[in-house]
């Protein structure tokens, strides 16, 4: 068996799954990387491309087999090479009883005194065990790796990150023999582990279609709104393993007694049990049920609110790039969007207008209510006050008028869906959009392009189409504002 500095990326990225180990290693077929996934992985090239250029002297280890690289590697480096870049280093091992190869491929070794430098270069600011653990675990493979094929450890390993900065990374050798355990057993499992689906959990994986389609079809309880990753397993384990199951094995009460894994202890269901239930029974019968009249204010007009932004882990501090508004009600106003610019005080800039575009819906409509989907657009504009400030008051008018949509609808009506996402209620409602691709990753996607491109106009058309994906949002958010205020 085959073991790669890959499987360590792959068990983590885009979010923890052993299910996915096991599939690549049986040649399951995996979608094709997303907007997002493709212009991250054009940025990563580029940002090494340009850390290798910094090197006068390198020698090239890309081409032929990896068992021909590897011998390479090991001939460059008794001969004390500089720098090579992209070296194998290669070793068999006994992993859990079993002989394995083992093959890590870093971005560098740098000779520093009689040793080398393990370096990765990698996009990911936050090289931490919270951020990014598979670029951890992968630099301490590497360590671990040439000292295998060396007899001694590296200087040091480190990344360099994506504000160029090198981060060094610890090793931790019974870390790396615990995982190569781990990634042998799920490999050369038979039958597929079970691994519960989540909505948050599976974007960005390739096996996204397989996996869903399959839980779909197996009923599986982990489709339920409110059921965790833990409580699915332990009810997987314990023999309720579809929505009907859970139904029929279970009340309000037997529910929330219901333990299952929670840090280093077992904890209780508890008071969600009864919205899980009440989930359970909408998809089963895939009817709605009101439980109370949503919350929403009355007024003549409402402000829909929506931003996009790049999340501080691919921007130094986060960035909103634009800034979305348009009034609806008796009549409808203009889509009023404010867009940072793409020098360096593009960011203030689009803070400032954001504030003056805001402060003449104040001047004209008064203390209308600014309704948006989920908690982005408070924690957004709380940090702009923090990095740019508020000099006349108007972002902390705007925080005062907020009107979250997104718990309102869960208050008072449960629907027949596996995420209250605004793109699966605007669907429920039948909210049709115009443009083929959208979401906020595509979005983001889009945004780095015209960041990129010196062209000005594909950066226009770009950018047009950001527009017209945030005012369909507007659009959407107002659709299911309207469907809601009409429950009773």
């Amino acid at each position: 068996m085959k073991i790669t500095a890959q499987d360590f990326h792959a068990l983590y990225a885009p979010s923890k799954c052993g299910l996915r180990i096991h599939l690549k290693a049986k040649g399951e077929p995996e979608a094709e990387p997303g907007a997002f996934e493709q212009v991250l992985m054009t940025l990563g090239q580029r940002h090494e491309a340009s850390h290798l250029a910094t090197f006068p002297r390198v020698v090239d280890m890309r081409h032929g087999s990896l068992e021909e690289r590897a011998e390479k590697t090991l001939a460059a480096v008794a001969a004390g090479a500089v720098v090579l870049y992209q070296p194998v280093l290669m070793c068999s091992s006994e992993v859990d009883g079993a002989a394995c190869e083992l093959v890590g491929a870093p971005d560098f070794l740098i000779r520093e005194g009689n040793g080398y430098v393990v370096r990765d270069v990698k996009m990911v600011r936050r090289v931490t065990e919270d951020d990014h653990p598979e670029v951890i675990l992968q630099l301490q493979f590497y360590g671990w790796l040439y000292e295998q094929v060396f007899g001694k450890p590296p200087i040091r390993v480190e990344v360099l990150n994506g504000q160029s900065e090198i981060v060094p990374v610890p090793s931790d050798d019974d870390n790396v023999r615990s995982h190569l355990r781990g990634i042998f057993r799920l490999k050369r499992l038979a039958q597929a582990p079970y691994e519960a689906v989540g909505w948050s959990k599976c974007i960005g994986c390739g096996f996204h279609d397989r996996c869903w389609i399959e839980a779909k079809k197996t009923s599986d309880v982990a489709l339920v709104l409110g059921v965790d990753q833990n409580l699915a397993a332990e009810l997987h384990r314990q023999g309720t393993r579809t929505i009907e199951q859970l139904v029929g094995g279970f009340d309000e009460a037997t529910l929330a007694g219901f333990k299952r894994p929670w840090g280093e202890r077992m904890q209780k269901v508890g008071k969600s049990a009864g919205a899980i239930l009440r989930s359970a029974n909408a998809l089963l019968t895939n009817n709605e049920t009101v439980l109370a009249r949503p919350g929403i204010p009355k007024h003549d007009h409402y402000v829909m609110f929506d931003l996009e932004g790049i999340p501080p882990q691919f921007e130094k501090m986060g960035k909103i790039y634009l800034w979305g508004m348009q009034v609806f009600g008796k009549a409808q106003g203009e889509f009023m969007p404010a867009v940072a610019g793409f020098g360096e005080e593009g960011d203030r800039d689009g803070w400032n207008e954001f504030l003056d575009k805001a402060s003449a819906i104040f001047r004209q409509y008064g203390d209308i209510p600014f309704v948006h989907w989920s908690a982005y657009e408070r924690t957004q504009i709380g940090e702009y006050v923090k990095r740019f400030g508020d000099p006349n008051g108007v972002a902390g008018r705007v925080l005062g008028n907020l009107l979250d949509l997104l718990p309102i609808t869960r208050d008072s009506v449960v629907l027949p869906l596996y995420s209250y996402s605004l793109k699966e209620v605007e669907k429920y409602v039948g909210f049709k959009r115009t443009q083929d691709e959208y979401g906020g990753s595509w979005s983001m996607a889009k945004y780095i392009e015209a960041t990129e491109t010196q062209d000005e106009a594909l950066r226009q058309q770009t950018m047009d189409q950001i527009l017209l994906y945030n005012k369909e949002d507007l659009a959407a958010t107002w659709a299911v504002f309207e469907w809601l205020r009409k429950k009773r």
